[in-house]
């Protein structure tokens, strides 16, 4: 399979606590004062950018979820995740989230000074914007929740994920595990064109619904590398590992920034479209530093700082796969509630009590020469007379992948290891 593409996904698992709840709850009086928002207003300039209000605390968001996931980590491990997704989706979860439930899962994702409808509103615009970027590119993000048969969520809930999170719903017969399982594998595989196949596995009877978020992405890269310089060469995992991989090169003009003070080198890589792959290559022996320091502002300030630059680029291919189990990081990060029995989910279902059970996450990265089945044609460019600088990706680096109308993370990780699938 040719071609560069990133993609993930996501199931957080909603357990019903107990079926024999059924005293009604009517006093939930703040089902309906949002007033719901259809898509009629058009999309405004201004409206288009409450998307942004979502950078900060997202990007926030995804660092933290680094730090934590980098502290479990194996050595060795890859590590690549979609901040973007995981925020969608426990955004998605927090529409259905009262009380201190709402306001644990708020404050963990940064949102504490916005309400759900701003928030809801925003991640509209978001995927309207997302939608619109796909000229060269493909860009999927998109939920869905899985609902028990015979199990109705409250009709508000399946608008508001309709509405604002571009989700869809499916019943599902949980009392068979198994078909369930599949059946819910079947839909992920098909959003991540079989990228991501076996998400679930081991589901509950007592299940209520499982929560998805997947981000498919596939670019093709502005500035292809010509597969006749591929070689294989030796890649440092660390002090006793050695790998090899196959290594390609490219001569060209990119965005570059040698960051003496953070000790790194930063190079950004566009794809066509408006998605770029931004790769940060820690100087020997400072990972641990870069990484214990490293958050938006970093990002924001190489951003502003790259210039561009003649670049002897050495990269090496790699396909990625990696997945991480969310529980203990969302606990650590403050979001207890949800996952115990007095989690709060009342704007789910007034009937019956829900917790979430667990979040499991993965995610997939392939990188190549192209970036597309077959891309012919290269483009020469003119390379002024001085002597170009060289960055070889031979050791341990951090990738992001920015998507810049809406200023997303789409997807971020540190490539440990290029030869483990």
């Amino acid at each position: 399979m040719r071609g560069i593409f990133a993609s993930c996904a996501l199931a957080a698992v909603l357990l019903a606590v107990t079926w024999a709840d059924h005293h009604d709850h009517h006093d939930h009086h703040d089902h309906h004062d949002h007033h719901d928002h259809h898509d009629h207003h058009s999309h405004s300039s201004e409206g288009e950018m409450s998307c942004h209000k979502l950078y900060s605390p997202n990007a926030d968001f995804g660092f933290a979820l680094y730090k934590s996931l980098n502290a479990k980590a194996a050595a060795g491990k890859n590590i690549f995740y979609s901040p973007l997704g995981i925020s969608t989706a426990l955004s998605m979860l927090s529409t259905g989230a009262h009380g201190e439930t709402h306001s644990q899962l708020f404050s963990t994702l940064g949102y504490s000074s916005h309400d759900q409808a701003h928030i809801n509103e925003a991640y509209q615009h978001l995927f309207h914007m997302l939608g619109h970027s796909q000229e060269d590119q493909q860009l999927d993000v998109g939920n869905a929740v899985a609902v028990r048969s015979g199990f109705t969520p409250l009709e508000k809930f399946l608008k508001d994920v309709k509405a604002f999170y571009a989700g869809e719903t499916f019943n599902v017969d949980f009392t068979k595990p198994v078909e369930a399982a599949a059946e819910i594998n079947r839909f992920i595989a098909g959003k991540t064109q079989d990228k991501i196949k076996d998400m679930v596995k081991d589901l509950d009877p007592e299940m209520a619904m499982v929560l998805i978020n997947f981000v498919y992405f596939r670019g093709q890269w502005e500035k292809p590398f010509d597969s006749n310089h591929t070689h294989k060469a030796d890649f440092t995992v660390d002090e006793t590992t050695k790998v090899q991989v196959d290594m390609m090169r490219r001569m060209g003009r990119y965005d570059f920034y040698q960051d003496t003070d953070n000790h790194t080198t930063v190079i950004m890589l566009p794809y066509k479209g408006n998605t770029s792959m931004m790769i940060v290559l820690p100087d020997e022996g400072k990972m641990a530093e870069v990484e214990g320091s490293i958050n938006k502002d970093y990002i924001k300030d190489w951003h502003d700082k790259l210039f561009r630059n003649s670049v002897d680029l050495f990269l090496p291919k790699f396909s990625i796969s990696a997945d991480a189990s969310l529980d203990d990081t969302l606990k650590e990060l403050g979001m207890t509630n949800a996952f115990s029995d007095n989690a709060d989910f009342s704007g789910m279902s007034d009937v019956v009590k829900l917790k979430v059970s667990k979040v499991s996450h993965q995610a997939v990265l392939s990188v190549d020469e192209t970036g597309t089945e077959a891309a012919g044609g290269t483009t020469l460019e003119v390379m002024p007379m001085r002597m170009p600088d060289t960055m070889i990706l031979n050791r341990p680096f951090l990738v992001f992948i920015l998507e810049h109308s809406t200023k997303s993370i789409l997807f971020m990780g540190k490539i440990n290891n290029p030869a483990a699938m």
